[in-house]
């Protein structure tokens, strides 16, 4: 496809339009201003078929898989190939998705002469996580007398990959991921028998008929014990709530000053900046996800194996718990394209899937919201099938005002009094919840949105310390 530019335009406006009025006011000069007219006419036919020679063995290419981190700017490398390796001018365009941000529309390239390859570098930010498609190179090659450009759409098939951004929570653990989180750390003796069985052997008085191996014992014709060592590799496994409880957004913690403030706010990409966008955050299930990625990080880094489970109103996805590079990035991949669905979770299908799967004892981390009574209460019956096999624990991001009614002074009208009332109501349950969960052994903690992530962490290794598993 060929479109006129500039250049044409100007020249018709220069030369057709002043002419065309001579022609009409001066017969006279009828002739020349005719051939006049029909030299540009001539001019611009010819460089119309000489622009389709201005792409003439020009490709270009798109790596299949191009990696990045949401918030934080990445590259695209585009391939550019020069067939016949002539010197031209050429404008590159990409389609990125409306999800990712590119501060530029086009490129302009020059290739250079003698030369069959060249690369751009295309910077662009994406603002959501998520796997997205460039499907596309788009260029534009000028005609040898610049009235027209020749555009031709190159098919790619380019997979953006954005990730969960983990900067911000790899910082503030930076002790733990440096390896220097072991400094002033003595040797402990480690107390308990553990489970993993080691070996066999003769029986001795003192040991308890739980430790005898009744197969062994019958098969040698004399009793067997079995000795059993403490774990050195343990299990942990995090469990993701990715229905419709982990769609809702946390609200920030912003004063009144700033809510009044909010009209004399600037726009921002091309918007302008609402209620909405300040008293609101990244989704709740965003943050179970930079949060189970970054105890994925912590749990490599003390040589323990990490799996992961998602569900909603059934099983979403789940990866035995195991180690290494190539384990984390593929639980990395499992949640990156990981969104809520608008159902009820039903704790009844991940309780009995974790009882069926997993029969080593592990930690069992739930990252979920129990704000809702009805589905608390399935969650406190369904603990009971697998709270004696594995160590639970809950966690929960604290829903905006379930407070204690007289934590926050700041009331001005009487609706405020009935929004805290509601708020301490909220509150009392969750704490009565909690105590329900910690008579079963399951420990239930509601933290802060800006504190899930060390939270996480610090419970993880807590239970490191105290060998409760």
């Amino acid at each position: 496809m060929i479109v006129p530019r500039n250049r044409l335009l100007v020249w018709v406006s220069l030369i057709v339009l002043p002419f065309a009025v001579l022609l009409a006011v001066e017969t006279t000069a009828a002739m020349v201003a005719l051939a006049i007219m029909g030299c540009l006419f001539v001019a611009a036919v010819v460089d119309a078929f000489l622009a389709f020679r201005s792409l003439a063995g020009v490709e270009a290419t798109l790596p299949s898989v191009v990696r990045m981190s949401r918030d934080r700017t990445a590259k695209v490398e585009v391939r550019i190939q020069n067939v016949k390796q002539t010197a031209r001018t050429i404008r590159v365009g990409l389609a990125m998705p409306a999800e990712i941000e590119s501060g530029v529309e086009d490129v302009t390239v020059a290739l250079p002469e003698g030369s069959e390859y060249s690369r751009l570098t295309w910077s662009c930010v994406p603002r959501q996580r998520g796997k997205f498609l460039l499907d596309a190179v788009h260029l534009e090659g000028i005609s040898p007398m610049g009235f027209w450009a020749r555009r031709k759409r190159i098919g790619a098939k380019c997979e953006l990959r954005a990730y969960p951004n983990l900067l911000t929570e790899r910082n503030s653990l930076a002790a733990l991921f440096l390896n220097r989180g072991s400094f002033g750390v003595h040797a402990q003796r480690q107390v308990g028998k553990g489970r993993d069985f080691e070996k066999l052997r003769e029986y001795v008085p003192g040991d308890g008929f739980d430790e005898v191996h009744w197969k062994a014992t019958a098969r040698r014709g004399r009793p067997i014990t079995k000795v059993f060592q403490i774990e050195r590799t343990q299990e942990v496994y995090v469990i993701v709530d990715a229905s419709r409880l982990s769609a809702r957004r946390p609200e920030k913690s912003v004063g009144k000053s700033a809510v009044r403030g909010l009209s004399s706010v600037a726009p921002a990409n091309g918007r302008a900046v609402t209620d909405y966008d300040l008293l609101t955050t990244d989704s709740t299930l965003e943050r179970f996800i930079t949060a189970a990625l970054v105890l994925g990080l912590a749990a490599e880094q003390q040589g323990d194996h990490f799996g992961l489970l998602t569900f909603s109103d059934k099983i979403g996805g789940f990866i035995r718990a195991s180690s290494g590079k190539a384990h984390y990035s593929v639980c990395r991949d499992a949640l990156y394209t990981l969104q809520p669905k608008i159902v009820s979770p039903d704790y009844d299908e991940v309780c009995t899937f974790i009882r069926t799967r997993l029969r080593r004892r592990a930690l069992l981390i739930f990252l979920t919201a129990l704000d809702d009574p009805a589905l608390s209460e399935s969650f406190v019956r369904n603990m009971d099938l697998i709270r004696n096999q594995h160590l639970v624990l809950v966690n929960m991001l604290q829903p905006p005002g379930a407070v204690p009614v007289f934590a926050n002074p700041d009331v001005s009208v009487m609706d405020d009094l009935y929004q805290h009332l509601g708020g301490h109501l909220q509150w009392h349950q969750l704490q009565e919840l909690d105590k329900v969960l910690r008579r079963r052994g399951v420990n239930l903690s509601i933290l802060k949105n800006e504190r899930l992530c060390a939270e996480l962490v610090s419970q993880y290794l807590g239970v490191k310390r105290r060998q409760l598993l």
